[in-house]
């Protein structure tokens, strides 16, 4: 009896990085789970794990990763847990961080606000009236 060959597993392969060049201009949204190299132009949102903007690319869009290194320009909104503006970054639009770093020569104009995630919308309108109650006991005792 002849053994039938057996199927070769192999390891994941790492993740590829995807890059769009210098030389090209693309107009739409790009969604993906893995990292993204731009020396182009971007008009459009870009949801990526990790996001390098070189330092001759411009995006115009909203950009949502995991992580982003900008070293180019940003017109819109960037939300990512690890934000890095390096000295070359030209941002104007509004950053929601979980870390920020920018370097002395980075152009930022917008608002910054980090993640809180012990904080929550919902814990917010509960917590005036329980000590509005509380007064009204403590007066209202006697």
């Amino acid at each position: 009896m002849l053994n039938s060959p057996q199927p070769v597993k192999s390891a994941p392969s790492p993740r590829m990085s995807s890059s769009l060049g210098a030389d090209l201009i693309f107009e739409g949204s790009i969604h993906g789970d893995g990292e993204l190299l731009i020396d182009g132009a971007i008009k459009g949102d870009v949801h990526v794990a990790h996001l390098i903007i070189g330092e001759n690319a411009h995006v115009e869009g909203t950009v949502r990763c995991g992580a982003v290194e900008v070293r180019g320009r940003v017109i819109g909104n960037i939300e990512a847990q690890t934000v890095k503006l390096h000295e070359t970054a030209f941002v104007e639009g509004d950053i929601t961080h979980g870390q920020l770093s920018i370097d002395v020569g980075a152009y930022f104009q917008g608002r910054c606000q980090q993640f809180r995630p012990e904080q929550s919308v919902s814990h917010a309108p509960t917590a005036e009236p329980v000590a509005a109650a509380a007064e009204y006991d403590a007066g209202h005792h006697g």
